[in-house]
């Protein structure tokens, strides 16, 4: 992203003569697929564009190694789905043992169910459909469990009974990036079967989880919200929301729900203003973290990222200044920055995420840099969950099989990139016009409105 061709050179050298996944290590299957199997194979995928945008970044004598390394990680993963009576996989798997005899056969929706990118790009890549083919199967399976009654996914299921263990639905830990995968992977895969699923998980969402006034930005009443419900009865299980579901205005503005996307962000940046960071958990209610640490996490720079580059509304790069900010002052350390196990006290923890680097500090640089080469007009990417960049291109578009589950008849349906149809939203994907462009997104009585929410005024 930043052009630097010797420092990515010498990484995926790096990459390719030290790093081995032969162990005996047991790894959790969500984890190691959007943090492993993603960088690998979006450093292949860049490594081998012909049109190399980014600068110089092909590597000598590169025989396509970190898409063999990804392909045996992969293989390495795949007893996690094996002797599941519901192809949901096991959380865990070891690289040497596969899955441990002890192992637990309770998962969260957005483990099993956040995997079809990374296993859909490595099927499509290598000609070979087991990857997509499982993943897609548990993607499947947790759709088929849905709530006849509110259309609600949980966020923990039994992957043997097929019984929901954690009955709570909600955007943040447990379900976020289900949701965006199903978006994701129609964006790249242009497969009309996850459009659908997200179409109608959107609706779902908005009928039950979301509070207050319709509109964002005109009428009465509250601020809209996005609470946890019990997921067979839409009735609130608690008053918290976590910082996760920062990530969910992003993934509204790939859909062109412009204008609620504003009013979700604007809460949770006034929530980064009170404190400096995100608590993991904030209780609206009470107008007070719940847990109160913040992990580096990225899904408000994200949102800001996205909203900046749908709207060039100047205040998001405020909001981003802001942030920047707030992480020189109360998380920079001496080698790097730190985790904060108490956003109201600003104590320190000793733990970096890998997902500062590949995400946070990525979506606060790009923010910034107007004339990257993942602006430019041609250049079409997408990010996955973790942040690395893949092409959108027609490669991914064709698979070599017959997506025929049991039960099924024929392949899957392919949309042309011009039937994408989101619901239920209140704007599109235009840019806004040139007399907002300049002024606060928000109406400053709603912001007022959003800042006394969590106390600010």
């Amino acid at each position: 992203v930043m052009g630097n061709s010797s420092e990515f050179q010498k990484a995926v050298k790096l990459v390719i003569d030290t790093v081995s996944f032969d162990k005996d290590s047991t790894v959790q299957v969500f984890e190691a697929t959007i943090r492993v199997l993603g960088s690998l194979l979006s450093a292949h995928i860049i490594i081998t564009d012909t049109k190399q945008p980014f600068g110089d970044m092909t590597i000598k004598d590169y025989d396509n190694e970190l898409l063999h390394m990804a392909h045996d990680l992969a293989v390495r993963l795949l007893p996690a789905f094996e002797n599941t009576k519901t192809g949901i996989p096991y959380p865990r798997v070891n690289l040497k043992k596969g899955v441990p005899p002890d192992s637990n056969n309770e998962t969260c929706t957005a483990g099993a169910g956040s995997l079809l990118v990374e296993f859909g790009i490595l099927s499509r890549l290598l000609g070979d459909s087991t990857f997509e083919w499982v993943a897609r199967r548990a993607v499947k399976a947790l759709w088929s469990l849905r709530s006849n009654n509110t259309g609600l996914l949980g966020n923990v299921v039994n992957i043997q009974t097929g019984h929901w263990v954690g009955k709570q639905s909600g955007l943040g830990a447990g379900s976020d990036s289900f949701y965006e995968y199903l978006l994701k992977s129609y964006i790249l895969f242009g497969e009309k079967e996850d459009l659908e699923m997200f179409n109608d998980a959107y609706r779902n969402i908005q009928n039950h989880l979301r509070r207050g006034r319709e509109a964002c930005n005109e009428g009465e009443g509250d601020p809209p919200l996005y609470v946890n419900v019990n997921m067979f009865t839409g009735q609130l299980m608690n008053t918290w929301i976590d910082s996760l579901q920062a990530f969910f205005p992003g993934l509204q503005v790939l859909i062109g729900d412009v204008e609620d996307a504003i009013c979700l962000h604007a809460f949770y940046y006034a929530i980064w203003k009170r404190y400096g960071a995100l608590p993991e958990r904030y209780n609206w209610q009470l107008q007070a973290p719940d847990v109160p640490f913040y992990p580096l996490r990225p899904e408000l720079v994200e949102s800001t990222y996205l909203l900046y580059q749908a709207t060039k509304n100047p205040f998001y790069l405020h909001v981003g200044m802001d942030i920047l900010q707030s992480l020189e002052k109360y998380t920079k350390a001496k080698c790097g920055y730190a985790t904060l196990h108490h956003v109201v006290e600003k104590t320190k923890e000793d733990r970096m995420e890998s997902f500062f680097l590949s995400e946070t500090c990525k979506y606060l640089y790009l923010l910034f840099d107007e004339e990257n080469p993942l602006h430019k007009s041609g250049n079409k990417y997408m990010f996955t969950t973790e942040g690395h960049i893949v092409s959108v291109d027609e490669r991914f578009r064709n698979s070599l099989w017959q997506d025929i589950l049991p039960g099924e008849e024929g392949g899957a349906e392919k949309m042309k990139p011009n039937e994408f149809k989101a619901v239920n939203f209140s704007s599109n994907c235009n840019r806004v016009p040139d007399e907002r462009r300049y002024l606060l997104p928000l109406k400053s009585n709603y912001m007022r409105q959003i800042d006394r929410m969590v106390g600010l005024i």
